[in-house]
């Protein structure tokens, strides 16, 4: 293989295979990699902005039975730990979200064995009905792939069900690597590859926007992550037109605090902020139908961050009021709505604040009159 004639294919919008994508990660400086993924992000973003969101990742319930090896999170039910949100409870988290001036939720859990598809809808229902405006950046494939089981229906029945109910966008949670291999080490409870991918092309098929992801750095080849990326692909080529399909894709490393697989020393966190660079690049690379890149400052920090956005990332995620699973394997990164912004400009950029679908939105009033100060809406 010829290193520069594998980046000038990239340039121009080929679909790389997975070895050849393999052969540049392993063998292309990471200067050239930098570099072509910042010719890429220009091509689909050609301008200095780079987004960022106010959001409220909160857990439906912490009961889970999949059993994932990288995850500190769950409990298994009738543990003592073990909860379900109430509704009070919710009340209490979307309106200091809104006070603080997000709009959205991104509501998770766990495989609860107890909550099927009418506890969704009447959840989303309800919360819909209470908070008109909010947003609702919901679940994610193993999930659905759960309540499907529960309810011996299909995924597009499922998810047609939830998006009436309220949901308004689904994210790209549980995609660890789009291995079978992998996933049997790691997550042997969660769906297995083609069925996440046969749930996000039933997404986009009930015109639900989507986003992807991908948890590198554990017990994975870079053969494998670089199929992972061609499997994306493929789906996102798939998309009804018209749709948004994969609107954005999000890589961040395993994070190993304490987590089984480090225990049992399998695994556990090695990855660089050269590597984590690299990644990126690679994204912008193997994903060219894809329009948005962000960087995960919660697993890799500011700096290794303002780098990435020369490298091919357009977005820097959420200040992220509220996020617990990532969190409690030691990611311990945070930012408030001044820091962020101010990490953007740092790197050379204009923030700009987004919705799910990556549509502007005016900095809320009580953000402006607070003058941006760092000392307001802190992250705990």
């Amino acid at each position: 293989m010829q290193k520069d004639e594998l980046l000038q294919r990239a340039l121009n919008l080929e679909f790389l295979t997975a070895e050849e994508g393999v052969f540049l990660f392993e063998e292309a400086p990471t200067t050239e990699l930098m570099y072509v993924g910042n010719q890429l992000r220009q091509h689909h973003v050609s301008n200095d902005i780079v987004t960022w969101i106010i959001d409220r990742n909160s857990n439906t319930t912490n009961v889970c039975i999949a059993n994932c090896k990288f995850c500190n999170f769950y409990r298994r039910p009738g543990h003592d730990e073990s909860y379900i949100t109430s509704i009070e409870e919710y009340k209490q988290k979307i309106e200091e979200t809104f006070k603080y001036g997000g709009n959205q939720l991104l509501l998770q859990g766990g495989h609860h064995p107890d909550l099927g598809l009418k506890y969704y809808c009447d959840l989303f229902s309800e919360l819909k009905s209470l908070y008109p405006d909010l947003k609702l950046h919901a679940l994610g494939p193993p999930e659905i792939a759960h309540i499907t089981k529960l309810e011996k229906s299909s995924h597009f029945e499922v998810l047609k069900a939830l998006k009436k109910a309220g949901l308004d966008s689904l994210p790209g949670a549980g995609a660890e690597i789009l291995s079978d291999r992998v996933r049997r080490l790691i997550s042997k409870g969660k769906c297995g590859s083609k069925e996440w991918l046969d749930i996000m092309r039933a997404a986009h098929k009930v015109d639900l926007t989507t986003s992807a992801t991908m948890m590198f750095g554990h017990v994975e080849t870079n053969l494998e992550r670089f199929e992972h990326y061609v499997a994306l692909r493929q789906v996102q080529s798939e998309k009804p037109e018209g749709a948004n399909g994969f609107l954005a894709f999000i890589p961040w490393p395993f994070m190993d605090e304490g987590t089984l697989l480090k225990k049992l020393k399998r695994a556990r966190n090695t990855c660089t902020g050269d590597e984590y660079v690299r990644m990126i690049a690679m994204s912008r690379i193997m994903l060219p139908n894809v329009i948005n890149i962000q960087a995960s400052w919660l697993t890799v920090g500011k700096q290794v961050a303002q780098t990435c956005l020369h490298a091919g990332a357009n977005d820097f995620g959420s200040i992220m009021i509220e996020e617990n699973v990532v969190s409690a394997a030691g990611a311990a990164f945070r930012f408030t709505a001044g820091g962020i912004q101010e990490a953007i400009r740092e790197a050379g950029f204009v923030p700009q604040l987004r919705t799910q679908e990556y549509e502007y939105r005016d900095l809320p009033s009580n953000i402006v009159q607070q003058k941006l100060d760092t000392t307001t809406m802190i992250v705990d």
